[in-house]
């Protein structure tokens, strides 16, 4: 796996613009993937990023990238534990959560509704998609019930941020200097104004 096809696929999670990234990624040899993974978390677990495979489906991992603590979070509010309640996820530690969403990734044909939590997508906008109501506007995910020029500017920020990733990358800039640490920021902030410094 490399830095590149990370980087290009997780740029705003990296800046800690957005909690999770989800990609493919192909693979020949679970055991190659494996240790490619190793030596990503160990790159960045201690900028408070970890790298998660979520299935494996003819020659292709989803590779789930994520901050665990901007994740509890986002889990922590109503709307999403009343969402993870209803399809059945336990009570218990991000972790435990992401076990559970690997298993409805198995049973479901496609994704899971309730993934878009694991994104950070606003969890009124989740309810919204899985209520199938009128959808106001479509970025990153479909706007429902969220404010929807806050969210256009989300949108913005993470294309800018990916585009400024990908070329600082082709710049030489490494996976880990591209990678926001925890002290660079509020995991607290509620306001998503956190700053990419690319």
């Amino acid at each position: 796996m490399s830095d590149e096809l990370v980087i290009r696929c997780c740029a705003p999670t990296l800046a800690a613009i957005k909690t999770g990234s989800l990609f493919n990624c192909p693979f020949e040899s679970q055991a190659e993937l494996t240790e490619s993974l190793r030596l990503i978390n160990r790159c960045l677990i201690q900028k408070g990023v970890r790298a998660f495979p979520l299935r494996y489906l003819n020659g292709r991992a989803l590779i789930y990238l994520f901050r665990p603590q901007m994740l509890e979070r986002d889990l922590q509010n109503p709307v999403a534990e009343s969402i993870l309640r209803e399809n059945g996820y336990p009570e218990g530690t991000p972790m435990t959560r992401i076990l559970y969403l690997i298993r409805r990734l198995r049973e479901c044909e496609s994704f899971p509704h309730e993934i878009g939590l694991f994104l950070g997508y606003p969890a009124v906008d989740v309810r919204g998609f899985i209520e199938h109501k009128e959808c106001k506007c479509t970025g990153l995910w479909k706007v429902f019930e969220s404010d929807e020029e806050e969210a256009k500017r989300i949108f913005a920020r993470c294309r800018r941020c990916t585009n400024a990733y990908v070329r600082r990358n082709q710049e030489g800039w490494s996976l880990s200097r591209l990678t926001i640490g925890p002290r660079q920021f509020s995991y607290k902030s509620e306001s998503n104004e956190r700053k990419v410094s690319a």
